[in-house]
């Protein structure tokens, strides 16, 4: 049985000390950086997100993240309850870093263990007998495929680039990162569609990295955070200005989803009368709910200004190979 007074003691967050915030040297990008799964390392199918019982756990159940660290290292995190926006109750166990030996991965902090092979991951009790089993999952986004109810503006289906300015296609019909929409909005709902790439040697901010400026003003980042804290500066935080309530981010190459709702500042004779507010799910779960935004400025890097004029969708290109799809919005009143 994994004791309770052992899940109070290893509840600790090494995530954010794992991946802070690179200096911008640490943040050159290194080699290799893959944008398609067949193309991936050895180390590519054994990150990701695992599940099963366990006994001693909430509702015997247990999730855990495999981030891929490149070289065959590894380092893994279980969730108490199941996985982030899927029955985690809010527990977080670190396993420490495990090096791949002949197919198998150990991970040991202390007296908590776990042994991955075979896609299936052991958990073993402190005395040393398995509690329980998990096999990999791979978990897909409600809103994945979404299509744009009537009335809602199509940005991007794979057919052209004519909304984008200096838009870009791969051959795979997938939109380039680093673009500006031609339209302008107001008060909206958006829908993306985004794909990381797999960069396992990077860190921080080198990782992944993108994100979609809302009227060019407000950024939700886009970044491989799977398996961290949740901040603001990670995937699904609105830059600069606020951490996510979860961490909802997929492992890398999978495709992940944001749909946000954006309400426009409002002024009268020029003058301020409501402040810009935003809603975020990220994967189908709430991430942040009615955001105030500010006023004074934008988020960090923002190429629009706060003010009264409406703005585009900015795709931001930070050197790393993210591609987009399904991109609509529909104008709210």
């Amino acid at each position: 049985m994994i004791c309770s007074s052992m899940r109070m003691a290893s509840v600790v967050i090494l995530a954010c000390l794992l991946f802070a915030p690179a200096t911008l040297e640490a943040q050159k990008r290194k080699s290799p950086r893959f944008t398609d799964p067949a193309e991936a390392d050895a180390d590519f199918p054994i990150q990701g997100e695992y599940l099963g019982t366990v006994a001693g756990t909430l509702n015997d159940t247990m999730g855990f993240q495999i981030i891929a660290l490149g070289s065959g290292k590894f380092q893994a995190f279980g969730f108490y309850g199941g996985l982030p926006g899927a029955g985690w109750e809010g527990s977080k166990l670190d396993y420490g870093q495990g090096e791949s030996k002949d197919g198998i991965v150990n991970f040991e902090n202390g007296s908590f263990r776990a042994v991955l092979k075979k896609n299936q991951l052991e958990v073993i009790s402190d005395n040393s007998e398995v509690a329980g089993r998990l096999v990999k999952t791979n978990r897909k986004s409600p809103t994945l495929g979404k299509q744009p109810p009537e009335g809602a503006h199509v940005l991007f289906d794979g057919s052209s680039v004519d909304s984008w300015k200096n838009g870009k296609m791969t051959d795979d019909k997938l939109l380039h990162q680093g673009t500006t929409s031609k339209q302008t909005f107001g008060s909206h709902t958006l829908h993306i569609e985004f794909r990381l790439p797999y960069m396992p040697m990077d860190r921080g901010q080198g990782r992944g990295n993108s994100g979609i400026y809302v009227q060019g003003r407000y950024e939700v980042q886009m970044l491989d955070s799977f398996g961290l804290a949740g901040k603001k500066n990670e995937c699904g935080g609105i830059y600069s200005v606020k951490d996510c309530d979860l961490n909802m981010c997929f492992p890398p190459l999978s495709w992940q989803t944001y749909d946000i709702e954006f309400t426009e500042a409002k002024y009268e004779n020029g003058k301020l009368v409501a402040s810009p507010r935003m809603t975020v799910y990220h994967n189908g779960v709430m991430i942040h709910n009615n955001v105030e935004l500010p006023t004074d400025r934008g988020t960090t890097a923002s190429p629009v200004k706060p003010g009264q004029q409406k703005g585009p969708v900015y795709l931001q290109n930070h050197g790393c190979p993210v591609r987009y799809r399904n991109i609509w919005f529909l104008k709210q009143n």
